[in-house]
């Protein structure tokens, strides 16, 4: 066989853009998870691609690409086996199995997001395996590998089906056998926000995953000569248009029916419109890529919507929306929108009718075989954790990992000066002046000098305000405070919000929280310059909490009492 230098070259770059998917893939669903859970996320993301490899190798791709079984391939234990027929013009055998085998980590991978927070490490380990060995394989030869589904014409250019819809369909399966997360819904069956800790990590890998989309559906015509570079271009931009698309119809739908844009869902419409016009890439002009990226966006919004409302699965990641459905959607609308073949372009409906007979093949293998999958696993050693390591999290569980951010305290951007402040009261409409506070009762009861009465006072406010509350209580001669970065929230439950299109039952903001001691100051000046700085008249100006000190002992003098303050004073 006589090699193509260029064909060569172009599947092993799409082979390392597929690949950069996990990073991708690991970035998504840590942001739209909790921090608690972001080491095993990472690690299960690790781990899918580093069992898959070798399993693949093993088993996988005999299964997918060996043989002349319509139904499938061979068992051809480290490749061995001749594969001249599958092979693309002038691709050596090597490089196609290792942008196959990038292929078959991506559908694995899809599941972990769906049942993520709440899955036994090692059950995650085995079922990853067997996607790799078998489910996956079984029915990609029947798309892929010369199968019955190929010869009858089925079109699934880079994985609509094939990848995208078999995680997801994997997804769904595992999530509803593995029940919600703790807390995810009422006694009554309604559904509560758990907000993911990184929306900048979930952005990241949603751009990271558009990138090599680009690998992932342009590199798979396998080449670059002849009508294979006019078929790269057209693929390029109907994969963009796709995606575009459909990220601007979930940001619409979403700020009308949420009353405000939807970051974490937009960013799921991106993956969606890119999900969906990978079946038919390669075969639909730029108005049918458009057409599958706005029904996209309806279809990962209201999907999202009724796995989490009514089938009442839960999904923290939205990968059965994305992944399971759109990956269907995308299937079908390449048998009505190919510009040769399609239904609508005067194909007739035979075309159509394959493709649903695909879709709705691969959503049987996958959904009994995984079923068994999961139970088998349920019930040996077990799919899920128990409640006291979920409601730890799995970082501390299952890896010993206290905090995957433990270098990384968050500290907040502090407004030392005066047009910082107003720049910041005009971004929050604070408009009341701090004159206009309300008047402060000065306590007459206050200590005289060389009293013993102690009193902490507690001031919790916006980070903003930091700056200046502390310059305010220093010019009264406090000197001595301690300052911490807390989330909380008072009487208003924070401010209203939904995510991904669910009610946020309690929203913990970020503040400050100042503690001084006091003894010699009185307690009512305190309170009063506290008010004074702080008040805007909007809601989370703060609180002020006062507690008696039974006593205060400085270490390094032994000093006790009034004593022990006066030279912080």
């Amino acid at each position: 066989m006589e090699f193509s230098a260029v064909n060569t070259i172009w599947v092993l770059l799409g082979a390392a853009l597929v690949f950069f998917m996990q990073a991708g893939f690991a970035m998504v669903e840590t942001g739209f998870t909790r921090a608690k859970n972001a080491g095993n996320i990472i690690m299960k993301n690790l781990m899918d691609f580093c069992l898959g490899t070798p399993i693949y190798w093993l088993l996988g791709f005999g299964i997918m690409f060996g043989g002349s079984s319509a139904v499938f391939g061979t068992f051809d234990p480290m490749i061995r086996g001749d594969y001249a027929a599958v092979l693309p013009s002038g691709v050596p055998l090597w490089a196609f199995v290792v942008f196959q085998t990038v292929f078959c980590a991506t559908a694995a991978t899809i599941v972990s997001g769906a049942m993520a927070e709440r899955t036994k490490f090692s059950a995650y380990c085995i079922y990853s395996m067997v996607i790799s060995a078998v489910i996956y394989p079984v029915s990609g030869h029947w798309i892929w590998g010369g199968g019955w589904l190929s010869q009858l014409g089925f079109h699934d250019f880079a994985g609509s089906t094939a990848v995208h819809m078999v995680g997801g369909v994997a997804a769904f399966v595992g999530a509803l056998i593995l029940g919600p997360r703790i807390g995810k819904y009422t006694k009554e069956g309604k559904p509560r926000a758990i907000p993911g800790h990184s929306l900048t990590l979930g952005a990241l890998g949603v751009f990271i995953l558009w990138f090599c989309w680009f690998g992932f559906n342009g590199a798979s015509t396998v080449s670059m000569e002849g009508e294979a570079i006019v078929s790269a271009g057209r693929i390029f931009m109907t994969t963009n248009l796709a995606a575009a698309v459909a990220t601007v119809t979930v940001m619409c739908i979403t700020w009308v029916r949420y009353k405000k844009p939807d970051v974490s869902m937009t960013l799921n419409g991106s993956l969606a419109g890119l999900v969906a016009i990978t079946a038919g890439c390669d075969m639909v002009s730029p108005f049918g890529a458009a057409v599958i990226g706005f029904l996209a966006g309806f279809v990962v919004v209201f999907g999202i919507e009724f796995v989490d409302k009514k089938a009442k699965v839960d999904d923290p990641v939205g990968a059965v929306g994305v992944h399971g459905m759109c990956g269907a959607l995308g299937t079908l609308l390449t048998g009505l929108l190919a510009t040769d073949g399609g239904l609508f372009y005067g194909g007739g409906a035979h075309f159509f009718l394959v493709q649903l007979l695909g879709v709705a093949c691969v959503i049987a293998w996958v959904a009994i075989t995984m079923t068994a999958v999961f139970q088998i696993i349920k019930h040996t050693i077990g799919l899920r954790v128990s409640r006291e390591e979920e409601l730890q999290g799995l970082d501390m569980k299952e890896h010993g990992l206290a905090s995957a951010y433990a270098d990384f305290m968050p500290i907040p951007a502090v407004l030392g000066t005066k047009a910082g402040e107003a720049a910041a009261k005009a971004e929050l409409g604070e408009t009341a002046s701090m004159d206009a506070a309300v008047p402060v009762t000065v306590r007459t009861d206050a200590p005289a000098e060389g009293g013993h009465a102690i009193s902490k006072i507690v001031i919790v406010t916006k980070q903003s305000k930091f700056e200046e509350l502390k310059n305010a209580m220093n010019a009264i001669g406090i000197a001595g405070m301690t300052v911490a970065n807390v989330v909380g929230c008072g009487l208003q439950k924070g401010a209203t919000e939904y995510y991904r299109g669910a009610e946020v039952d309690m929203t913990l903001l970020p503040k400050i929280k100042m503690e001084i001691v006091v003894s010699k100051v009185p307690v009512g000046l305190v309170i009063e310059t506290a008010k004074r700085v702080l008040y805007t008249g909007h809601i989370g100006d703060g609180k002020i909490f006062v507690y008696h000190v039974e006593n205060v002992v400085k270490v390094r003098t032994g000093e006790e009492g009034y004593d022990a303050l006066q030279d912080l004073e």
